[in-house]
């Protein structure tokens, strides 16, 4: 493992503001513990959650792929979903089984927080395995239905420059602000104040009634069916709708179907938001309560087979921002009072529920965090060991690396 995130076991620091009890919960997040963990949270399970408080870390990237890894080569986990398109999945489980191209290029149309040195090499770990058990290897799949992709706007803008030339600066003046989102995602842009303004889900439908106008009947099926996938991602994104309960049914059924349909074990990677196992009250809308995560509904659905891992931080440069220490209302502040790089706690253990359940705040810093808000970047639960069964803490954090 990084150094960075594993420690050596050992006796707890004397100076820590935790209680005996307490310190006896945490262990440091050795190899060994990494192992140990494994373990216990394979036993009689199916589907293991493991969910980030951000995408931006690479340390925290880093403990989900270790654990990963364990999961597979020891205990048969042999499936791994991942929060993007059917297509886009499809496209990685190729790579992964065919092994044409490179990893990085293989995730050209990936989610953006995907696109990353650490992803890549994950997938080239996937790669390698697959290579060596031919006839058991990890499949790769995306809980979100097809999506629009960035070819599906270039297929309508060609149609248009050979039946409609002049027609074409109109319709591209509505598809070229809003395929940026395919990049940096519409709620993103406007925190980070580089929207062009109107909401890209009106662009996408005047489009949309402009190649209505334009289309001849030979053509009408396959770009009218692109142009209605171009409205249907931006209607359905954050911006368009916010975290929308139809969505997180389809994605949790997603992950069952296949579950199901496969009888493999499988291992869910998403933010801790989605794959905690109880509702969750979102920093996106907190008006709205507590709402049901994907995490929820497996849990619903598979009981104790349904594990949940959560992997959070205390501090740390994560490249978009310079992350604070946690107000001391969030657990992320509680866990960091132990002086261990990283360390991990199993709420299942009886003891260990008592001294530390209840209704938590969790750090959640996503593409919209803003550091002068820190104390509102939270996700809230009415009880921490019925959302997470084990959490993972790391005490300093870095950033992932960017794939140009």
């Amino acid at each position: 493992m990084n150094n960075d995130t594993a420690a050596p076991r050992g006796s707890f620091p004397s100076h820590t503001g935790l209680t005996d009890p307490q310190q006896a919960d945490v262990g440091p997040l050795s190899d060994a513990a990494l192992d140990e963990l494994a373990e216990r949270i394979a036993a009689a399970t199916t589907i293991v959650g493991i969910g980030e408080s951000t995408r931006f870390s690479r340390e925290t990237f880093g403990v989900r792929d270790q654990l990963f890894r364990r999961l597979v080569q020891r205990h048969g986990f042999r499936a791994l979903a991942i929060q993007d398109s059917v297509s886009v999945a499809a496209g990685l489980n190729r790579y992964v089984h065919a092994g044409e191209g490179d990893a990085a290029s293989a995730l050209d149309s990936a989610w953006r927080p995907w696109r990353t040195v650490e992803m890549a090499a994950a997938l080239e770990w996937i790669r390698a395995f697959n290579q060596e058990h031919p006839n058991d290897p990890i499949r790769i799949f995306g809980v979100n239905p097809v999506q629009a992709q960035p070819e599906d706007y270039d297929a309508v803008l060609d149609h248009v420059r050979g039946s409609a030339p002049e027609r074409l600066a109109e319709v591209a003046s509505h598809l070229a602000p809003i395929r940026t989102a395919h990049h940096t995602a519409e709620h993103v842009q406007r925190a980070q104040g580089i929207h062009p303004g109107r909401p890209f889900a009106e662009h996408a439908r005047d489009a949309l009634a402009l190649i209505r106008s334009l289309l001849d009947a030979d053509h009408a099926d396959g770009i009218l069916a692109r142009m209605r996938m171009i409205v249907d991602f931006h209607e359905r994104s954050v911006a368009g709708q916010g975290l929308s309960t139809d969505d997180v049914a389809v994605w949790a059924g997603a992950i069952g179907d296949y579950q199901r349909r496969t009888g493999l074990r499988v291992v869910y990677w998403d933010g801790i938001g989605h794959t905690s196992a109880t509702a969750v009250t979102s920093p996106l809308a907190p008006e709205r309560g507590p709402q049901p995560s994907e995490g929820s509904l497996l849990r619903k659905w598979y009981g104790a087979q349904y594990v949940s891992v959560a992997i959070g931080f205390h501090h740390g440069d994560l490249g978009v921002a310079v992350v604070p220490e946690p107000a001391g209302d969030l657990i992320d502040a509680r866990l960091g009072e132990t002086d261990l790089p990283a360390h991990w706690l199993d709420l299942r253990r009886e003891a260990v529920r008592r001294r530390w359940d209840g209704p938590a705040k969790a750090r959640v810093i996503s593409g919209v965090y803003d550091p002068s808000r820190d104390a509102d970047e939270h996700l809230a639960v009415a009880s921490l060991a019925d959302a997470f069964d084990v959490l993972i803490h790391i005490h300093r954090v870095t950033p992932v690396r960017w794939l140009p």
